[in-house]
């Protein structure tokens, strides 16, 4: 697992703002981040709605801009207009390809992307993480950069990052020994961290088939 600084870049007025407002609230930003331009990060642990307000904090913070996937029935007008100018990005679930491969194919058509994505995909206790973020990061040769939320030791941000080797147990190791020391705001909605047994068949490339629901 990689750790490495920025270097410094020009502080914008949102940044300086977002910085005022980590240390405002006795917070401490860590910003390791991947040395490149494109690659998946990951966000958690995921416990409660707070979380978002942390993340708009590491993404002004740290100079991040990362994009989110949404269905793109949700992007529809009006809504849709809003949901791009907060950086969202609309996939299809229903075609044919895979959203796995969706994610990456819009990795090779940009000279730089992050996706930030939750494993746990929701607030409440989980008894896995989802592989789709590993999957992705993988088919599209980017790194994963590990963001977290610790409110235990009131730090945020991206802690380091991990390339995928294509050996999904021995880097999920990794991974897990990264966030086993985090902790959410509701501690008790946290899940193990372990590789979730998908309940519906893979993909060719490994990535879960993800339903629309």
């Amino acid at each position: 697992m990689s750790e490495q600084s920025q270097p410094s870049r020009r502080v914008r007025l949102s940044q300086r703002i977002a910085l005022f407002l980590i240390r405002l609230t006795g917070w401490k930003l860590v910003a390791n981040l991947p040395p490149t331009g494109k690659f998946v990060m990951v966000g958690a642990p995921h416990t409660s709605n707070w979380d978002l307000w942390h993340a708009l904090l590491i993404m002004y913070g740290a100079g991040i801009r990362f994009n989110w996937i949404g269905k793109d029935t949700l992007f529809r007008w009006p809504l849709g207009v809003l949901l791009r100018r907060l950086r969202g990005i609309p996939v299809n679930r229903r075609s044919r390809t895979n959203f796995v491969q969706q994610v990456v194919n819009l990795f090779n058509e940009r000279q730089s992307l992050v996706i930030a994505i939750a494993p746990e995909g929701t607030r409440s206790r989980v008894d896995g993480w989802r592989t789709g973020f590993y999957y992705i990061a993988l088919g599209a040769e980017a790194p994963i950069g590990l963001g977290y939320v610790d409110y235990k030791k009131r730090e945020l941000g991206v802690g380091g990052w991990l390339t995928p080797s294509g050996d999904i147990e021995a880097d999920f190791a990794q991974i897990k020994a990264f966030y086993e020391d985090k902790q959410g705001r509701w501690p008790k909605l946290q899940g193990e961290i372990k590789l979730k047994a998908p309940s519906i068949p893979l993909h060719e490339d490994g990535g879960e088939v993800e339903r629309d629901e």
